[in-house]
């Protein structure tokens, strides 16, 4: 399940297109990118964080 808002939308989108090139890009580290990128908000980040750290490898 994708986290709500359009801001977390695009973080996973743009994550998933990261890993997608390259597979074994650390994933905590795409995360913080993300938030930066996104300009997410502190919750908005850690609800991003969670949706990585939840789903399978």
């Amino acid at each position: 399940m994708i986290p709500e808002g359009q801001n977390i939308r695009k973080a996973v989108q743009w994550i998933s297109d990261e890993l997608l090139q390259d597979s074994t890009k650390n994933k905590l580290r795409l995360v913080n990118e993300a938030s930066i990128k996104f300009a997410l908000t502190p919750k908005e980040s850690n609800q991003l964080l969670q949706f990585y750290l939840n789903s399978p490898e």
